[in-house]
């Protein structure tokens, strides 16, 4: 039995009771706002925001905190507190971060949930590759099954969807074993105003 291999598939839970369940990350602006009306553009919206968002800003992130975590730990940290501008989002990576942390008995080292993430995986024993596998693992995973509540699509459509990216997850990591640092946080001013207009929907079902 690999001890790194189920201590990866803890990490990357998306059960883990740390409440990522709570947040959308805007999605719930995007579906408000009539931009995701079926699977179709749910599933537009998931590639786009991996390889955009996540590529950029905290997959860069985890890779970076797992390669440094012995001293770029709280660098890192500020640099992911500068680059994530909405404060909902901000907050809610903090408080992820800190939940992550607390679990596996590694408070105080960081905040913000993917440098945490990679920080863990790398005292844990796992490697880049598979953390970073797991961590967008976990990431499409959160974001189709908010797709199945918010959009709504049915959990079929969302099976099939988290299936299809696959490939697309597999390229993501190889191309993310060396992220360029200039371009961390590279922004994507769309996601960040929906964000921040999610502050004040008429109606919210998640804090973010």
């Amino acid at each position: 039995m690999n001890a790194a291999l189920l201590r990866l598939l803890q990490l990357s839970d998306p059960a883990l009771p740390i409440g990522a369940y709570a947040h959308s990350g805007g999605l719930e602006t995007y579906v408000q706002e009539g931009m995701i009306r079926d699977a179709g553009g749910a599933g537009m919206y998931v590639r786009d925001m991996l390889r955009t968002n996540v590529f950029y800003t905290d997959a860069a992130l985890v890779t970076l905190a797992h390669k440094g975590y012995r001293d770029r730990v709280e660098e890192l940290d500020r640099l992911c507190e500068a680059v994530k501008a909405p404060r909902e989002i901000r907050e809610a990576s903090r408080k992820l971060g800190g939940r992550l942390l607390k679990i596996f008995g590694k408070e105080g080292e960081a905040r913000h949930y993917c440098v945490a993430f990679g920080y863990c995986a790398a005292v844990m024993g796992i490697g880049l590759r598979e953390a970073l596998t797991g961590f967008y693992y976990n990431t499409a995973a959160g974001m189709v099954t908010n797709c199945v509540k918010l959009v709504p699509i049915g959990q079929q459509d969302g099976q099939e969807l988290l299936l299809s990216l696959q490939p697309l997850i597999l390229e993501l990591v190889e191309r993310g074993m060396e992220p360029d640092e200039d371009l961390v946080g590279l922004c994507c001013v769309g996601l960040d105003i929906r964000c921040m207009q999610h502050e004040r929907l008429y109606s919210r079902l998640y804090m973010s």
